[in-house]
């Protein structure tokens, strides 16, 4: 199936609609201003994406290491995180 493309007012008006179509197998993409902003995706390819991201992240994190690159310790980075989040006011 060809995914759809709607703008937010019609997302927000039928979404239960782009939901079920998603299930089924239908993206929907979402537009604000006539520009792609979002998705409804299945399920199933949204966890395709996520795995594949974490593969792709895993495979940089040991070539970087592979070439002596530096390694940081879980301490530093969860700090480093809750600075970040301490900045960003979340």
């Amino acid at each position: 199936m060809a995914e759809s493309t709607v703008s937010v007012r019609e997302a927000r008006a039928h979404l239960a609609d782009h939901i079920d179509r998603a299930e089924e197998g239908t993206p929907t993409v979402i537009t604000r201003n006539g520009e792609p902003v979002a998705a409804v995706v299945p399920i199933a390819d949204f966890n395709a994406l996520e795995t594949a991201a974490d593969v792709l992240l895993s495979r940089e994190a040991e070539a970087i290491l592979a070439r002596g690159g530096p390694t940081v310790a879980m301490a530093e980075l969860l700090a480093g995180l809750f600075a970040e989040r301490a900045e960003g006011g979340a």
